[in-house]
């Protein structure tokens, strides 16, 4: 959950690592710190809050003598956020500086067994157990750095990438990882380590993912890589293209509103190359090795978490009602801790924006397992659910740097749409349905454009509900995410508390409260099932409700219910959530607006939840 970078080259250190972790900071901001090496010194400064803050605290490093560091901004697991839990950790020699990302499962144990030797502990953390391990293990006759960098990798248990910097090796960074994300970026006489490939835009030409259980050690020369045994491996590097304009907030105020406005050129790319008018068919090549298995599954299962998890949700309207194929969407958190019934016959998808999601990642190995076909749906290239599913599908969403996901969301529908068709055409579908669905589809990114066109009607309503302290958010067949997604967002970044439900389960429990203060989101297409929401809403405003309604551009009787009401672009029931939650992210950011939350940065949320 944690942001780690590290730098080995010719440019000036400290600022190099400061931006590095601005560009990390989304991965968490509780407090950050850097560790460079510096004249045969350590040299380690630590803030709680945000990377701003060390910065500050930094400016009179930045001329400093040094060709290597490593940094880190920290969402905090164990241990409050203040500066003595900040990281990076050291030893008690205060000559090894360490970085983590993840969870140590066994540390009260290491801790336990390192006191009884006498080494001190200053932290609250689980971290700090890793510098004085490697501190004990340099201890043994003849031992290298590397040698008690590959034995602490070899006694923690858990989720981890680490970083480690020491004044017996000072050019060189040592870095592993497990379950957690660790990239290595290498440039023209630099080389870098991160939780993922931000830091590198601009400097680094070519990547490498470094496998599991491999060492990296990186320093401005070059880059090796080692399993544990210390057998030199050949790492795999790959071209890199990020660009810096991909990261930045542009003219907009935050980041979620430019992804926000990023949305119909996302799905565009999501069905470039794969949508194919003419045919009535759509095109995945992720797909194609296991192609014959999806066709004649009995089951579909989708696991994800948070926002992916409403996206499949979705995805089960769309796959049982176009596909017909019968399908589970699972909590990813639920899923690994059950004994699933799970087989040859099922077809399990994992959806996760970061492809590093613990739970997420953790399903696709129990399912693998298990012996059913598994597909990944992600957008970051090269993350570790894509490597290990081996086929899926990427979304082109793009970096996403606001922590409450948006434009992942819609592309993650978008792809679902396209697989949805595919399965469809080739379960027998008719061309000519097809080409109507397809049609559909293609509209989405300019109908979408059209949503945007409610902001300026979405800031009034933000201004007029943003002292409410509770919403209700309902929605009836796939648009029941939809609600869920809307709400979601609410919380995220307003802190308001709202729930989204089935409109229908209203009277079984939620209507109680309802009353002249309560605010409740309708999202109200004019589909099948049309007449049945306007009964609902006819009982919230018999109770004084106040109705929110996110409603087709042609429904003309809509007014007579709500107080307010937003239009959208009709289409494909289906299809709908694509455009109606457009509406639902704008009011969450302008209520955010309204209130001075910090709306990319919302407290106690990271973009990546790569730890339990």
């Amino acid at each position: 959950m944690c942001g780690i970078v590290g730098y080995a080259g010719k440019e000036k250190t400290v600022p190099t690592l400061i931006d590095g972790l601005k560009r990390l900071e989304y991965r968490g901001y509780d407090s950050a710190g850097i560790a460079v090496i510096s004249e045969n010194n350590l040299v380690v400064k630590k803030a709680a809050g945000k990377v701003s803050d060390l910065e500050a605290m930094t400016r009179n490093l930045t001329g400093i003598k040094s060709a290597v560091g490593i940094a880190h901004t920290r969402w905090a697991t164990h241990g409050e956020p203040n500066e003595v839990n900040a990281h990076p950790h050291v030893d008690c020699t205060g000559r090894i500086g360490i970085v983590h990302n993840g969870i140590i499962e066994n540390y009260k144990a290491l801790k336990t067994y390192l006191e009884d030797r006498g080494h001190r502990f200053v932290s609250k953390t689980d971290t700090e157990v890793i510098a004085h391990l490697i501190e004990e293990f340099m201890k043994k006759e003849g031992a290298t750095f590397m040698d008690a960098f590959i034995e602490t990798a070899q006694a923690i248990k858990g989720s981890y990438a680490i970083a480690a910097v020491s004044l017996s090796d000072p050019g060189t960074i040592y870095a592993t990882h497990l379950s957690s994300p660790l990239v290595i970026g290498q440039g023209n006489g630099e080389n870098f380590i991160a939780s993922d490939a931000s830091p590198f835009l601009g400097r680094a030409s070519k990547i490498i993912y470094l496998p599991e259980n491999e060492i990296a050690v990186v320093a401005a020369a070059g880059i090796k890589t080692f399993d544990l045994d210390k057998r030199k491996k050949d790492p795999v590097f790959e071209k890199f293209e990020g660009t810096l304009e991909s990261i930045q907030k542009g003219n907009f105020p935050h980041f979620m509103l430019k992804e926000i406005y990023e949305q119909p050129e996302r799905i565009e790319d999501a069905f470039r190359g794969r949508l194919l008018l003419q045919e009535g068919n759509a095109f995945l090549g992720g797909l194609s090795p296991v192609w014959d298995k999806l066709l004649k599954a009995k089951r579909f299962v989708i696991s994800a978490c948070g926002t992916s998890w409403h996206a499949a949700l979705v995805g089960k309207y769309m796959f049982e009602e176009i596909a017909r194929v019968p399908t589970e969407v699972d909590y990813a958190s639920e899923l690994r801790y059950r004994n699933p019934i799970l087989g040859p016959d099922d077809v399990v998808f994992v959806i996760s924006q970061s492809g590093e999601t613990a739970d997420t990642l953790a399903t696709l190995r129990e399912a693998k397992k298990r012996g059913a076909t598994v597909l990944g749906i992600v957008n970051v290239v090269g993350s570790t659910i894509a490597r290990e599913a081996g086929v899926g599908v990427y979304i082109h969403a793009g970096p996403e740097i606001g922590v409450a996901s948006t434009k992942t969301f819609t592309s993650q529908l978008a792809v679902l749409t396209l697989i949805t068709l595919a399965i469809g055409r080739g379960k027998g579908m008719s061309k000519e349905k097809g080409k109507f669905i397809a049609s559909e589809i293609n509209s989405l990114p300019e109908k979408a454009r059209r949503a945007l066109g409610t902001e300026n009607l979405v800031r009034e309503i933000a201004r007029t509900f943003k002292d409410s302290r509770n919403f209700l958010y309902l929605g009836r067949g796939a648009n029941f995410p939809t609600a869920l997604e809307g709400a979601l967002k609410l919380k995220e970044i307003s802190y308001i508390h709202a729930e989204g439900y089935p409109v229908a389960e209203m009277k079984h429990g939620p209507i109680a409260l309802i009353d002249e203060n309560m605010p409740v989101v309708f999202v109200v297409p004019k589909d099948g099932i049309y007449e049945k929401v306007l009964s609902n809403m006819e009982e919230v405003k018999a109770r004084k409700g106040r109705i929110i309604a996110i409603a087709n551009e042609d429904d003309e009787y809509i007014d007579s219910l709500a107080d307010f009401v937003i239009r959208v672009p009709r289409t494909l029931g289906w299809l709908g959530p694509i455009v109606n939650v457009i509406p639902l992210q704008l009011l969450a950011y302008h209520i955010a607006l309204e209130l001075g939350r910090l709306i990319d940065q919302p407290r106690n949320l990271a973009k990546s939840v790569t730890v339990e």
